[in-house]
């Protein structure tokens, strides 16, 4: 969406539930937590998927873990638009 609030784009279409996304700083990619399939609300515990899509809407699983609330609910891109920072929850 623009800065005005104008231009709202839907930006995956998949279905899983896909939450927290943020822009990269350079303003080309975009991160987000994406969650099983009829996932409600916020769990912190289930195994989810970070991915990254980039401009023209192609998209990537960057990884795959044991996760939920918290591992990317915020901004964690370094300034560089490089890389980014998620939190994993090891089961052991």
């Amino acid at each position: 969406m623009r800065l005005d609030g104008s231009g709202i784009e839907q930006l995956t279409d998949d279905e899983r539930v896909n939450w927290f996304a943020h822009v990269s700083p350079d303003g080309t990619q975009v991160v987000y937590i994406s969650f099983p399939a009829g996932t409600l609300g916020h769990p912190a515990d289930l195994d989810v998927v970070i991915r990254l899509l980039g401009l023209g809407g192609v998209g990537s699983d960057v990884v795959d873990l044991f996760g939920g609330q918290g591992t990317i609910n915020v901004p964690s891109w370094a300034p560089d638009s490089r890389r980014f920072a998620y939190v994993a929850y090891p089961l052991s």
